[in-house]
């Protein structure tokens, strides 16, 4: 039996916070990373739409994941460092998926196009989301 290599784990899996919040990811790699999220009301504001913090949070973990992918296995990590989130079109209920799109792969810093659309394919949020890349140290 072929042993998993435990990268493919943290990039493929959601975990704590995603987990909390229940992202699931449809895939990641340095090319492109998706996910979705079934509306619940732990990820409602007093409102009853979807708080833009739950965009943010998971536009940020695709960005990270994606660039996390191309610069795990040489000993970096990939960590949010600006995220830019604009709300289009308020969502109360159904699936949100997200498909994020790297814009920028430097050396330092990687930039990702993420967009949010509700069950009907409608654009509901746009984030511009900055990864830096660093050594462990």
């Amino acid at each position: 039996m072929e042993q998993e290599d435990p990268i493919d784990r943290v990039l493929s899996e959601s975990q704590a916070f995603d987990a909390l919040i229940g992202l699931e990811l449809t895939e990641v790699s340095a090319e492109v990373a998706r996910g979705r999220i079934a509306v619940h009301d732990e990820i409602r504001q007093p409102f009853g739409v979807v708080h833009g913090g739950v965009y943010a949070a998971i536009a940020e973990s695709l960005a990270s994941r994606g660039t996390l992918a191309a610069v795990v296995r040489n000993g970096a990590m990939a960590l949010g460092l600006a995220n830019d989130t604009s709300f289009l079109r308020p969502i109360s209920q159904g699936v949100i998926e997200f498909v994020a799109r790297p814009l920028h792969r430097g050396r330092t810093t990687w930039v990702w196009d993420v967009q949010a659309s509700d069950a009907e394919g409608r654009l509901c949020a746009v984030s511009r989301v900055t990864i830096a890349v660093r050594s462990p140290d």
